[in-house]
């Protein structure tokens, strides 16, 4: 037997876990190697919707899996919770140096014929993130896995960080977790798109302008983290 026909037959006897995170690695692998200018965030959006969102959707539906493209009162009501719980977080950090020197990660201003399209496109990106960060790799499994699916991208999403902030870095692998939870929890993509979306684009709005919070009280209060602030 050949060993395209040792492949092929490996691939069809192979489960959907196992063809998901397969594809998983393999979409983390191209993400990194499609090279796109860091100041174009048309760029950026087209190769994250490509590799992240149509490409794990389109596999999905192939295998007639959902990857959380619903809405119910439970998602509802996640939603809202996330939403609350992270809006200290990116209000608190708006105030910090080290996110205040790199937010906004793409050239954007407070006017808005030109924040409302940089936030369109951002929300692409976030949408991308979150379908296969949340989607393929969670909600995606989470049938064959069980809770246990929450854990399986919060390593990659943490190296997907890297470069950014110290202190995003340190937290991305929590927020990866919490953020899958609750959308593992509500079967739904939206509570984790919604919090992320809305959070970056709170986060922008609020380091074009002057901190809300002094950061000197910010950075005394958070004195006992282990990383640069």
């Amino acid at each position: 037997m050949s060993v395209h026909a040792r492949l092929r037959d490996a691939a069809a006897e192979s489960t959907w876990l196992q063809r998901s995170v397969v594809v998983g690695l393999a979409l983390s692998i191209a993400w990194s190697s499609w090279s796109v200018p860091p100041s174009d965030l048309t760029a950026r959006a087209v190769r994250d919707v490509v590799v992240f969102l149509l490409i794990p959707a389109t596999l999905a539906a192939t295998h007639g899996r959902d990857l959380g493209f619903h809405v119910d009162r439970r998602a509802l009501r996640d939603t809202l919770a996330l939403a609350a719980f992270v809006f200290p977080f990116y209000l608190v950090g708006a105030s910090l140096p080290s996110i205040r020197a790199y937010y906004p990660m793409w050239e954007t201003s407070t006017a808005l014929g030109e924040f409302l399209p940089h936030m369109v496109q951002q929300l692409l990106v976030v949408v991308a993130a979150e379908t296969y960060y949340r989607g393929l790799l969670c909600v995606g499994v989470s049938d064959e896995f069980g809770f246990k699916s929450v854990f399986i991208s919060p390593v990659v999403y943490a190296l997907h960080h890297v470069g950014k902030p110290p202190i995003e870095l340190l937290l991305s692998g929590p927020t990866d977790v919490l953020f899958g939870a609750v959308d593992y929890h509500s079967q739904s993509l939206l509570p984790s798109i919604v919090a992320h979306g809305l959070g970056l684009t709170l986060l922008d709005w609020l380091t074009l302008h002057d901190p809300v919070i002094p950061p000197e009280a910010v950075l005394s209060a958070l004195r006992w983290l282990p990383v640069p602030l």
